[in-house]
């Protein structure tokens, strides 16, 4: 599986709801909106339960720049570079389990459910079937018409401690609520390197309980122990499960709530992967 490292913090209360984002949006607009993508999410993840470090990843990258807006998911022209074709974007995948969902979605609930909202909603499922928790997700997003290959500027896994946190501290998070994930990043580049050698198909605090103990694989996974600002966040998820369990499901909301499209904004794509043409 590959990788995602994690770093979360304080508790950030689950809201029902974020201006017009609503726990339950389409409930009666399109009331199998989220069991749909629960299926879909379900059976690829008991094919391949790498799907969870794919979708946390994409997840990660789409939120990071520009904000939650779907718009990692359109393809590119060959006049046009997008968002998906920037250069951290290139190992990103999963992007067959959004359309999978959006087209079973669009045969019972034509052009009312968003591509954001589908992926949203689907890295929440594949987080929950590899052990982690089952937060609730706000929906109602729209899909961004806006995807710049030039805008992709993402903290990596080169970063030092202090870099990686003035990165998210530029979008609105505290070091205590930084999320960082490295999508199959390793020292050597290969991108089949687990960073958590124990259970590395379980979303779980283990990755710290590593590098407590001196087995982290980055420089900056090891770094995390001995940077004076990092090491009690460290310390405490590595020692207490449940508490990084609940800081990782409120850091999730958290960022599935940047930069969100809502109302009359953007637009309900009919396919994830192109913006509509009127």
């Amino acid at each position: 599986m590959k990788m995602i490292t994690i770093f979360l913090g304080f508790i950030f209360l689950l809201p029902r709801g974020l201006g017009n984002l609503k726990v339950g949006f389409y409930h009666s607009t399109c009331p199998r909106a989220e069991s749909i993508v629960h299926q879909v999410v379900q059976s690829r993840f008991q094919a391949d339960q790498s799907i969870t470090a794919a979708l946390l990843c994409m997840h990660f990258h789409e939120c990071f720049v520009r904000g939650c807006d779907a718009s990692i998911l359109i393809d590119s022209t060959d006049s046009n570079p997008m968002k998906k074709s920037a250069a951290p974007n290139l190992t990103v995948r999963g992007f067959e389990i959004i359309d999978e969902a959006k087209k079973n979605i669009e045969a019972s609930c034509p052009s009312m459910v968003s591509c954001a909202d589908i992926a949203t909603l689907a890295t929440r499922y594949a987080v929950f079937f590899a052990g982690g928790p089952n937060y609730d997700v706000a929906t109602g997003r729209r899909d961004g018409i806006i995807s710049a290959r030039d805008e992709v500027n993402l903290p990596g896994p080169t970063f030092s401690v202090s870099q990686a946190q003035r990165a998210f501290a530029a979008k609105g998070f505290t070091l205590a609520e930084m999320l960082k994930v490295t999508c199959g990043a390793s020292s050597s580049g290969d991108p089949t390197v687990s960073l958590d050698q124990s259970t590395p198909s379980i979303v779980d605090n283990k990755f710290y309980s590593e590098i407590l103990v001196k087995r982290g694989i980055l420089q900056i996974d090891q770094e995390l122990t001995v940077d004076k600002s990092s090491t009690a966040i460290v310390a405490k998820f590595g020692l207490d499960a449940n508490g990084f369990r609940l800081s990782f499901a409120n850091a999730m909301v958290k960022m599935s709530n940047v930069g969100v499209l809502t109302g009359n904004a953007g637009e309900i794509r009919k396919n994830c992967r192109n913006i509509n043409r009127t």
